[in-house]
């Protein structure tokens, strides 16, 4: 390279940038920098053999695919231009040590970095003056990006929305116009609202034939019944889990949780909470949260579930609420004993708790023998379940409305649909009209929707789980349970009687058993539909923590 002869001409490239695709679309910045640049070199005899121009993408860092294809041209021996023109050095980079890093390496190949409007020599001087602009524009980025986000915030706490993909169930419509500005707001998309809906009443109430589903049978359950996401894809696990604790759906979008840059989350202070349409009532979106907190096995403890002992994992001392964990011990005759002891006073003595130990068998034979005599009994399962019942027949009853509701929009599109066909046939429309096209495929998408909404719905009301409870299935099921709960070798037992009762309490005079009525109700509406009943039992899978066992 010989960048200072006076007889070779230098072979210049032009590099444009702008910030975002925004500004690349409807600005008149990167034309204006072409001119000039074009200007520039004509009038100093460049010969301009490329073009770079990077149309939406920061210049505080170097992911950019533009910048990274002209540093690759400038690196390369021999380079393909002498010079690299920029408007402004604030174009190149706006971050002082990178912008100096990529000179010096591009000057290493015997490229120079020119601005056709803050030119410099090369001399140490020149240098410094760089390195202070570099500096100033930085600081001019940072200031820029804290103005706009704090823009963004206060925007956000007004009810508008800031940009971006919105949640599945929601849509971005025009709210006001403040000037030339557009004001966007978040409503209930029809389409995908349901959606939603299901996946939250799948995830506390299941699909009718079986108990709640997790995250993962949810993810299986929307996939093979053909229910896409809102781009026509399939459901994912990461997806179903944020749509499950997204505050979104009671009505507040968290705006600036996490770092652009870093994605570390942000202190509680700096998110803007953005009032929005609710889909989710609070009660059930806090049930949600509740239940997949108590699964996490990295915020408690796994329950033991499947081991030999028949109350380990619900059997609690009514003293301190510490488990009741099985011990053992032989007698003068050789003989084994097994204890229900409090794990409190087992490890700490009396000084941690005076709860006693409770014999296994004994304990075992009297929660069984209660189950059975007071609560497997016909009258007083009716009883206990009777304001549920009512309960699932409302939801049953609204489940009716909201069909009937579907069925009449599902008529009416047909109709709409039908008035456009007759307009197209009497001559009256233009089949080639985008507007016309445009419409006939939005009514189509939203008679698509509810016809798989409507069959959805109607599934759920044929299926087993929401089939009438009479007194005479009430009794078999009471006979069917106390019958398994007698049968030897505690497994299928003991997987009974945690359908039934959730918790055991031991204290000195008296043994507490508590249970859920839904729990209860669940286990009842399965049993009647030919499943096991013990399908309610709750389970918990070890997961491996990194960095967070024996070998530290």
């Amino acid at each position: 390279m010989n960048i200072h002869s006076p007889d070779i001409i230098q072979r210049a490239a032009l590099y444009l940038r702008v910030s975002t695709t925004r500004q690349a679309e409807h600005d008149v910045s990167i034309p204006d920098q072409r001119k000039q640049g074009e200007a520039w070199c004509a009038s100093r005899g460049y010969q301009l053999v490329e073009e770079f121009v990077e149309a939406g993408a920061s210049a505080t860092n170097d992911r950019r695919p533009e910048f990274q294809r002209m540093i690759e041209a400038g690196t390369s021996k021999p380079a393909p231009f002498d010079i690299l023109v920029v408007h402004s050095f604030s174009r190149f980079f706006r971050d002082h040590f990178e912008l100096e890093f990529y000179v010096r390496k591009l000057a290493k190949n015997g490229v120079k970095l020119v601005s056709i409007t803050q030119e410099m020599g090369d001399d140490p001087m020149h240098v410094m003056m760089r390195q202070i602009m570099a500096l100033f524009d930085e600081y001019q980025s940072k200031e820029n990006a804290k103005h706009v986000l704090r823009a963004m915030n206060e925007n956000a706490r007004q009810g508008f929305w800031n940009g971006a993909l919105p949640p599945i169930g929601y849509r971005i419509v025009a709210a006001e116009q403040r000037g030339s500005k557009t004001k966007k707001k978040l409503e209930i998309d029809p389409l995908h609202a349901d959606t939603v809906r299901l996946i939250y009443r799948l995830f506390l109430e299941g699909d009718g034939n079986t108990g709640p589903l997790g995250v993962k049978a949810i993810t299986c359950h929307l996939n093979e019944r053909r229910i896409f996401t809102r781009d026509g894809g399939r459901w994912g696990l990461a997806q179903i889990h944020s749509i499950l604790t997204r505050t979104t759906y009671i009505g507040e979008h968290r705006f600036n949780t996490r770092s652009h840059k870093t994605r570390e989350k942000k202190p509680e202070g700096d998110v803007a909470v953005m009032a929005v349409p609710p889909m989710i009532d609070r009660e059930m979106f806090d049930t949600v949260q509740a239940k997949l907190k108590s699964r996490n096995p990295m915020m408690v403890p796994a329950r033991i579930t499947s081991g030999p002992t028949l109350l380990t994992g619900i059997c609690f001392c009514a003293k301190c609420g510490g488990a009741m964990t099985l011990r053992t011990g032989r007698g003068s005759a050789g003989g084994t004993y097994r204890y229900y002891t409090c794990s409190t006073k087992a490890r700490q003595g009396k000084t941690g708790c005076a709860g006693r130990s409770f014999p296994m068998d004994k304990l075992d034979d009297l929660v069984a023998s209660h189950l059975e005599e007071r609560l497997l009994q016909p009258k007083r399962l009716e009883t206990i379940l009777g304001s549920l019942l009512d309960r699932r027949e409302e939801r049953a009853e609204r489940r009716r409305e909201h069909l009937a509701e579907l069925n009449r929009r599902i008529t009416e599109t047909d109709q709409r649909l039908n008035r456009l066909y007759d307009a197209i046939e009497a001559g009256l429309a233009d089949l080639n009209d985008s507007v016309l096209k445009e419409r006939m495929a939005g009514l189509k998408a939203i008679r698509e929707q509810a016809t798989a909404d409507a069959e959805r719905i109607q599934m759920t009301l044929d299926s087993s789980g929401n089939q009438s409870i009479t007194v005479d299935m009430i009794g078999a099921f009471a006979n069917e349970a106390r019958n398994g709960l007698r049968l030897e070798g505690g497994g299928y037992r003991r997987d009974h009687l945690r359908a039934f009762a959730q918790r055991v309490e031991v204290a000195d005079t008296e043994v507490n058993i508590m249970g859920s009525k839904s729990e209860l109700l669940r286990t009842l509406v399965a049993a009647s539909g030919g499943k096991s009943a013990a399908f309610g039992v709750h389970s918990s899978v070890l997961k491996w923590r990194t960095r967070q066992d024996s070998n530290l």
